[in-house]
């Protein structure tokens, strides 16, 4: 098979893979989970802290065990988190909201971690431990593991901004169709209410 036609194979396969359908979490269901987190009688701020971190920077969670407090950055009024262990690694900056930043912050200082200490000092396994056990606590009826909070904020976010390369730059996409199966969810979902409502 030529270059060009190859080509043509993995584009077919680029445009099937962004019509698929990705399940995600509600804010709803993810305060229920961080309730838990609270609620623990050991490494409740920890715990807590991750799930947040999760959901709110679109983090891989091997991209958030290996972030540490200097990573955490405000410049020029802009917050973000500089993920320097990133998929294929490609390094990027993730904006977070100024009040998010100040929770990191006052955790750090409370936890008294150096620049250069991780923020999450545990492995991905323990990751999942924690994120699974959360969210069997917190009644959730669905699959629920670290990657599935990346997919929440993807959602959130295309909702609230609407701006699929945006969301690529903070997913830290090497290209746009995974970005594209985002939306394609969201079209699926407004499609799906729209004819709901439609009286006979």
């Amino acid at each position: 098979m030529d270059n060009q036609n190859s080509l043509a194979v993995v584009r077919r396969r680029e445009i099937v893979k962004a019509g698929y359908i990705v399940e995600y979490l509600t804010p709803e269901e993810i305060e229920r989970m961080v309730e838990v987190a609270k609620a623990k009688k050991k490494n409740r701020d920890r715990d807590t802290l991750f799930i947040r971190f999760l959901f709110i920077t679109g983090a891989r969670v091997s991209e958030a065990i290996g972030v540490e407090v200097r990573d955490v950055k405000k410049e020029g009024g802009v917050c973000y988190v500089f993920i320097r262990q990133g998929k294929g690694n490609k390094k990027r900056k993730t904006g977070i909201p100024e009040t998010f930043y100040n929770e990191i912050m006052a955790y750090a200082y409370k936890k008294g971690l150096p620049p250069d200490k991780k923020l999450f000092p545990f492995n991905r396994q323990r990751g999942w431990q924690i994120i699974k056990g959360v969210s069997k606590k917190a009644g959730i009826d669905k699959n629920v593991y670290p990657h599935l909070l990346r997919h929440s904020d993807a959602i959130y976010r295309l909702k609230k901004t609407g701006n699929p390369k945006a969301l690529q730059h903070h997913l830290g996409h090497s290209t746009i169709t995974m970005t594209m199966r985002y939306l394609a969810t969201l079209t699926e979902e407004e499609a799906v209410r729209i004819e709901a409502g439609v009286e006979f």
